[in-house]
Formats: C-alpha cells, structure tokens, sequence
C-alpha cells in the first residue's frame, strides 16, 4: 500500500501577500485604464479633468522614460531590457526574507510598470499607451500611465529604503567599542 502522507503544506507569507496583490493590482489597472484611454479618448486631443492642471491627452511613446528613443531599434531593445528587469526584480523578490513587506511592494511596483509597458509594446508598434497629462499652462510634464507611476514610486521606496539600510549600518559601524582593560 501507497504511503498516504500529506503533500507539504504552502505557506503564504506577508511577502507574497504583499508581492502579488500589488502586482496584479497594478498590472491590472494599468491595461485597464490604457484600454479605456485608446477607446475613449482622440489621439492628441486633451479633455480637461480638473482645469489645466491634470488632463487625459492620448499619446503614443515609442521609446522608453521621458521619450528616450534608440530608433527604430527602441521597441526591440527596450522590450528585452523589461523582459531581463523583469526576471531579475522576481528573484530579489524571491531573496527577500518572508516577513518583509516594503521592499517586496517597491519590487512589485516596479515589476508591474515594467510588465504593463512591455504587453503594450509586445501588442502593437504604436508604443506604450501614455494618457495621463499634468502641469500648467505654460508647462507640460511628459505624459505617463498608471505603468510608469508604479515604476517611479517603487524606485523611489527601494531607494529610501536603501538609503536607510545604509543608514543602520553606518550607525552599528561608529559605536565605540569599550576600552581595553575597562570591565563592561
């Protein structure tokens, strides 16, 4: 008779929880609101949310941030670039110790960004579908997706969380060490 022992039992940690959910959460609402930009909105033609300052102007970018453009080899190179970040952001996940919570969400951020980027240049020619425009009359700032704000935040958490890493260390590495001789 075949030994009936249990398979062994998943556990799902807070960093799963944390990577996963933020993940398809942000993913999700990237290729839904970019869907609903190219259905609803006139390529160049911005509609007015709240006054000037944010607008939704549908715009196609076929390079990477801010317009970075490597030519007509742009969609090619910066598709295998998302494709390797992406690889390499899901085993820093896979090394962050099961309790953590923050570096795994910034992980995730930027994972999602890169990953909702990257289905829309695999998707079509055009480029990355940009909606979101904000600034002032005079000033525009480049126009992005829910994408690229994951991307941008959790950069910007993994740097803050970084630079406090390397904060704590930099303390531990100053505490004076007794004197010789001199009982603790």
């Amino acid at each position: 008779m075949a030994d009936a022992s249990p398979a062994p039992r998943r556990t799902t940690t807070p960093r799963d929880v944390t990577f996963w959910t933020l993940l398809i959460g942000v993913a999700l609402t990237d290729i839904v609101t970019k869907r609903w930009a190219e259905s609803a909105l006139g390529l160049h033609a911005p509609e007015e949310v709240v006054g000037h300052w944010l607008r939704w102007t549908l715009t196609y970018n076929t390079g990477a941030a801010m317009n970075l453009s490597l030519g007509s080899a742009s969609r090619v190179i910066f598709s295998g670039i998302a494709l390797f970040m992406i690889v390499y952001l899901f085993r820093l996940y896979r090394q962050s110790p099961p309790g953590a919570r923050a570096a795994p969400a910034a992980i995730a951020l930027i994972s999602a960004g890169a990953l909702g980027n990257l289905l829309d240049r695999l998707r079509h020619a055009k480029g990355v579908v940009d909606f979101i425009d904000v600034g002032t009359l005079d000033w525009r700032f480049w126009t992005f997706n829910v994408a690229d704000m994951g991307v941008t935040t959790g950069a910007l958490v993994l740097a803050l969380l970084l630079w406090r890493e390397d904060a704590a260390a930099d303390d531990l590495s100053v505490t004076p060490s007794p004197e010789p001789g001199s009982s603790t």
